[in-house]
């Protein structure tokens, strides 16, 4: 508050928003001035009074049946899903691997300062806009926080958009996707639903109820669908929830499985979270893409931190499986392996990334591996089969990472938005290299001696203040996939946070905060081509072909509540300018 600047306010301001919700609510006023200190705000109960009052809770359906019916023979089907042609995108990281690597090939170094505008959309609203477009013969799927848009692809002209009317609190308004399958178009809400819309028409088919704003959940993350699932969890650890990753059924969002990403009592895990204060503990959410190995039938989940977010002291343990990469069982949920990045994390460090899945030559023997990485600005390459960590290498500035979080503030390298955010890294298999976007931003950490759970708000376990926004910046680094060595790295005057896309043709493409759209020489990271679209971008940026054409389109414009608000939310669609 106020709507889309939250934090704007100074601090007199939100107290005396809250003396005046307390009075509204009949709490009566005090013989002092209200402070909104610990010791006033234990005394202040509002629950009995609602009671009193016989005031109802708003009644939520936990599902809605649409008023069409479902797509008979659509696609794309499982095995375009596990193989795609490469003239689609179909899912956020372009494949279930997350390579982020397109074998279309023609636009290359030598024609790519070329390009041109193709069309335009202007979505039309002022909200956030961090959407990672799908295109699937010729039609882009987009979103917003309440809007799903179809649109071509080649033209820009819309074909259909669906509204959603929120029925639930909306918590942290941002929506980062779709996922497509059988004619199903399938997405998260910020009032915690999971919608399934005609990929024809945008038509409503279901929608369920599937996480609980109350208690801090909503749903940010781009879903993945496969064969008869969508696989989607819950954002929110820094409001103590109690994380988890679930399957739901694609024809009606029925709950399928669920693996609790913080265990419950008597849950393997549970053992490592000590609780010496008896007080509220979880975290855990889920807010970033999944990846998927279809033949072994095994989903990657990015589980990031624990909560209180940074009074370790009040969690002692490794608190499983938050920071952590995790495999399960994509038909059971069961959990297969799992590593731990950062054990009993203290710095807000969410891991972000468990892609790409991708083969290379280590030690004289091809390896199935697995890039992860996330904000504590470290990328980790695993085994997939050993499980071992291959190597580790740093992708932004790191200072006093080590340093534990006390009560004396510490300026630490990354800070809570530093690192890799929701966009991860891509990779190459010509070049062998994995390219990874990254913010440079740094921050002043303290922890408290205790913390004080409101259910829904967050639980921070003490204090964080970021340095000047005018002092962040943004890498784009690029890493030799089979041994961690920098190749090359890129700068930025601000933080990168859009979706970084890999092509056949030797070209890297992404976007900065500064509103440049950039293609980049993949092998040397030198510039090829550069257009202003007017706001940043930190959406997905994308390539697709339509009849034999190749295209770019990259999310631009309604920004984010941590790296500024600006632009309205805006789709550059670029292409070769056709001969004459």
């Amino acid at each position: 508050m106020p709507k889309l600047a939250m934090g704007s306010l100074t601090p007199d301001d939100y107290t005396a928003v809250f003396a005046y919700l307390l009075e509204r609510n009949g709490w009566p006023a005090g013989a002092r001035r209200f402070d909104a200190s610990d010791s006033v705000l234990q005394l202040i109960r509002l629950d009995d009074r609602s009671a009193r009052a016989g005031l109802v809770p708003l009644a939520v359906p936990e599902f809605i049946r649409g008023d069409s019916t479902p797509p008979r023979g659509a696609g794309p089907s499982p095995v375009e899903l596990t193989n795609p042609d490469s003239a689609d995108w179909l899912y956020h990281t372009g494949t279930f691997s997350g390579m982020r690597y397109s074998r279309l090939s023609q636009l290359a170094p030598a024609n790519v300062g070329r390009l041109a505008v193709a069309c335009v959309f202007q979505v039309g609203s002022s909200e956030t806009f961090q959407t990672g477009p799908l295109v699937y013969r010729g039609v882009m799927y987009l979103t917003t926080v309440r809007q799903t848009i179809a649109i071509d692809a080649a033209t820009c002209r819309p074909r259909w958009r669906h509204t959603w009317q929120p029925r639930d609190y909306e918590l942290w308004p941002m929506n980062r996707g779709v996922a497509l399958a059988r004619g199903y178009v399938v997405r998260g809400t910020a009032d915690g639903y999971l919608l399934g819309l005609d990929a024809r028409d945008g038509k409503l088919l279901w929608a369920r109820h599937v996480a609980r704003p109350d208690v801090g959940e909503t749903i940010t993350m781009p879903p993945l669908a496969y064969d008869d699932l969508v696989l989607i969890g819950p954002a929110g650890g820094e409001n103590n929830i109690r994380g988890w990753i679930g399957a739901f059924r694609l024809s009606d969002g029925a709950p399928v499985w669920r693996f609790n990403t913080v265990p419950g009592p008597g849950e393997p895990g549970a053992e490592t979270w000590a609780n010496p204060k008896g007080l509220a503990q979880g975290g855990g959410a889920v807010w970033s893409p999944l990846a998927l190995d279809p033949v072994k039938g095994e989903l990657y989940v990015a589980v990031t931190n624990p909560a209180p977010d940074l009074a370790g002291h009040l969690r002692p343990g490794t608190n499983l499986y938050t920071n952590a990469l995790v495999a399960l069982d994509v038909r059971t949920g069961r959990l297969r392996w799992y590593d731990q990045l950062l054990p009993g994390d203290t710095h807000d460090w969410d891991l972000t990334q468990v892609s790409p899945l991708f083969r290379e030559t280590v030690g004289g023997r091809e390896r199935n591996l697995i890039a992860t990485a996330g904000k504590a600005g470290v990328l980790t390459v695993l085994d997939r089969d050993t499980h071992e960590r291959v190597y580790e290498v740093a992708i932004t500035t790191r200072l006093n990472a080590d340093a534990p979080v006390g009560r004396r503030p510490t300026r630490v390298c990354p800070g809570i938005h530093g690192g890799v955010e929701w966009n991860g890294p891509a990779y190459h298999p010509n070049t062998h290299l994995l390219y990874v976007p990254a913010v440079d931003w740094c921050g002043t950490y303290q922890t408290a001696r205790t913390a004080r759970y409101v259910p829904g708000t967050q639980y921070m376990g003490g204090g964080y203040g970021s340095d000047s926004a005018a002092d962040a910046r943004g890498w784009l680094t690029a890493v030799d996939a089979a041994s961690g060595t920098v190749r090359w790295r890129y700068r930025s005057p601000k933080p990168m946070v859009a979706g970084v896309t890999a092509t056949a043709g030797g070209l890297v493409f992404t976007g900065e905060l500064t509103g440049d759209f950039l293609a980049l020489d993949a092998a040397t990271g030198r510039e090829l081509y550069r257009f202003y679209t007017g706001s940043g971008i930190l959406g997905g940026v994308v390539t697709y072909a339509v009849d034999g054409e190749q295209y770019v389109a990259a999310a631009s414009g309604g920004g984010s509540y941590n790296f500024g608000r600006e632009g309205s939310p805006t789709v550059f669609v670029f292409s070769l300018p056709p001969r004459h």
